[in-house]
């Protein structure tokens, strides 16, 4: 029997102990660095998701060299792409440590370059948007121009990320080769499954980019195909949303397990959940473009199709953890259909903010099914129905995820605890922020199915009847949706306050502490499949899928392509 457990994070197999400690302090600081930036940019966001709430509703008027679409821009940015990317890869980073040992010198100065970079691009182009040269918003759809420094700052971040990705990607080889014939832990399998959907999707992005958004911005080439544009930065676009989940997926399938006092489930059925991430997070982004001419309605509903092919993993991830629940839950001796509800430890925090995280999630990946579907995505394409559905998936299942983890990995890296008090305030900010998010979610989606566009500030349209029913009763910008917007900002700025006393103020763990600890679920891969960890396969048909998705609409929009469009600056 093969069981992958928690190794502990001075457990490389081949350094000796001192440079071991070395190591591992170096990933300790890097992964901190990493948090610390993502917080930062969590701060920033939040507040421009305020000033948002308030312009909508006419409650305060802007400097003059401050705008609504720069508000908007940063805040899509900085929560979207950068809190998520910075703090995902501080849990990988330290995960990886924990499961395959410390890293080597090269791996740790390379992780060191690849967050540099990253960091570089990501203040550089909140300079160029807060600078009034690219109000164009976290989709950056052209023929909106910015700045070409601003896609040259993009460009850094995305460069950053591979840097540490195949750091990371380069320790685990190492280790293949130490160990040959071993499956690799489970962490170590989502981490490098994680990588690779991540690095191949960012090829469509890196393209767009650098060929096409570069030279048009600096004035190189007159236009750009609009369309070819947009298609390359959905190839990006879509498995950017399962790059936000997939670690939130590895905390449900690890640390819940472990917080239960159980094995994970199946540990074939989690390889192979992640694997299918692979296959069909990428050749979909086409569901995004429904509503766009140009492209046959073929490849719409070939993408379509294989859109839903991804609820498969989905649902095998809600199998698994709600068999894990109630397997715990008859080992404490619960009885009845749903007595082992009451057996969860609804007490740890660590626990409680990864279900409700979980909860969300279903309205949401319901909401994500109505979105690709051709018909119904007629009625909310551009809709603040769209808004709500995004902050329903992205901003709790994974923001919340990232919390809970928060709440241990700090202590976990700073080698201090979580005390009562902070414990206290972290369930009020969990349920703040369920809360706050359940207001503003809802009046959202209502405000998008009676047509209220997203994308846009305030207007009421000269007075039409219509408009003027989206701000009427209880679902109205004036009371929910900025009510739910006020409460989100709270509970943001209580997790600030939770954060900081985690990294400087809380006494330091004593042995045993289970706040500072990293918390990794045994696993018995004895019965798993070796084909599962063979790469080259998965990859091969990852590539096939997206050849046969994309080559034809790609070929299409360039050898058919209309002449092209000039940029727009109208912000």
């Amino acid at each position: 029997m093969i069981l992958h457990s928690d190794r502990g994070p001075l457990a490389g197999r081949h350094t000796s102990s001192a440079v071991a400690g070395t190591a591992a302090a170096s990933e300790r600081k890097l992964a901190l660095w990493n948090i610390g930036f993502a917080y930062t940019a969590f701060l920033v966001g939040t507040l421009c998701g305020l000033i948002q709430v308030f312009m909508r509703n006419e409650m305060i008027q802007l400097p003059v060299w401050l705008d609504y679409y720069q508000v908007l821009t940063v805040h899509g940015v900085t929560l979207a792409l950068v809190y998520t990317t910075f703090f995902i890869y501080a849990f990988l980073i330290t995960g990886m440590s924990r499961s395959l040992g410390s890293f080597g010198p090269k791996v740790a100065r390379w992780s060191w370059i690849g967050f540099f970079v990253a960091a570089a691009g990501t203040v550089w182009a909140t300079i160029e948007i807060l600078s009034g040269r690219a109000s164009v918003l976290y989709t950056f759809y052209a023929p909106l121009k910015a700045s070409g420094w601003f896609y040259v700052s993009l460009a850094l971040l995305i460069i950053g990320t591979w840097i540490i990705s195949f750091s990371l990607i380069a320790h685990y080889v190492k280790w293949r080769k130490a160990n040959p014939g071993v499956m690799s832990p489970l962490f170590a399998f989502m981490t490098i499954s994680t990588l690779i959907m991540w690095i191949i999707a960012c090829l469509g992005v890196v393209a767009a980019v650098v060929f096409m958004y570069i030279p048009w911005a600096f004035g190189w080439v007159d236009t750009i195909n609009v369309e070819l544009s947009r298609t390359l930065f959905w190839f990006f676009g879509h498995p950017l949303v399962y790059f936000w989940l997939l670690p939130a997926y590895m905390a449900w399938y690890l640390v819940v397990p472990k917080l239960l006092g159980t094995r994970v489930f199946s540990d074939s059925l989690a390889r192979l959940s992640f694997l299918l991430f692979i296959l069909f997070s990428i050749p979909v982004g086409l569901h995004h473009q429904l509503t766009e001419p140009g492209v046959a309605d073929f490849w719409k509903f070939l993408q379509v199709t294989l859109t839903f092919m991804v609820v498969i993993p989905t649902l095998m991830t809600a199998f698994s953890l709600f068999a894990t629940f109630e397997i715990s839950g008859r080992q404490k001796g619960a009885k009845g259909l749903f007595g082992w509800v009451g057996k969860l430890p609804w007490h740890d925090i660590r626990f409680t903010s990864l279900f409700i995280a979980m909860v969300f999630f279903i309205p949401g990946g319901a909401g994500g099914i109505i979105n690709t579907s051709f018909q119904l995505n007629e009625l909310v394409h551009n809709t603040l129905w769209v808004v709500g559905h995004f902050h329903i998936t992205v901003g709790t299942p994974v923001a919340m995820t990232f919390m809970g983890i928060s709440f241990w990995l700090i202590p976990y890296l700073t080698g201090r605890t979580l005390t009562k008090t902070t414990k206290k305030l972290a369930f009020v900010q969990i349920i703040s922020w369920s809360v706050g998010m359940l207001f503003m979610s809802t009046a959202q989606h209502v405000l998008g199915l009676l047509g209220a566009p997203r994308r846009t500030q305030h207007s009421n349209y000269s007075d039409h009847p219509t408009v003027l029913g989206w701000f009427d009763g209880f679902f109205s910008n004036t009371s929910t949706l900025a009510l739910g917007g006020i409460i989100l900002f709270f509970s943001a700025m209580l997790l600030m306050v939770i954060v900081f006393r985690l990294w400087l103020i809380e006494p330091r763990s004593e042995e045993g502490d289970l706040y500072a600890e990293f918390p990794i679920a045994e696993s018995d891969a004895s019965a798993t499949p070796r084909w599962l960890e063979n790469w080259w396969i998965w990859i091969g048909i990852a590539v096939a899928l997206i050849l046969l998705a994309y080559t034809f609409p790609i070929t299409h929009m360039i050898q058919d392509a209309p002449p092209g469009s000039k940029g727009f600056i109208n912000w």
